[in-house]
């Protein structure tokens, strides 16, 4: 089965690559919004600005394996809610 699903590129855009750390050979923006973004222990490389969370050094989502990585994390998020447990969501961990 191909995995082109996993994959989308827009060298057309205008922000592209919107992260500059990024390798714009394998970039993926698939995950142009990280659908991460809600969860305070994502597994990327956040930054805070106050409460405000900032993406901008993390490529997770657009580098290889992040189609991957964010269906793991958000099944674990997901099944966390099912236990009746909820993930921690936003806002900087206690020691940020």
């Amino acid at each position: 089965m191909s995995e082109n699903f996993k994959h989308m590129q827009n060298s057309a855009c205008e922000y592209f690559p919107c992260h500059k750390n990024a390798d714009p050979g394998t970039f993926n923006c698939l995950f142009c919004y990280c659908p991460l973004y809600f969860l305070q222990d994502c597994g990327g490389t956040p930054g805070w600005r106050g409460l405000v969370k900032d993406c901008t050094a993390c490529a997770l989502p657009h580098a290889p394996g992040g189609w991957e990585a964010v269906q793991k994390r958000l099944l674990e998020a997901f099944a966390s809610l099912r236990e009746g447990r909820a993930p921690a969501t936003l806002g900087p961990k206690e020691n940020e």
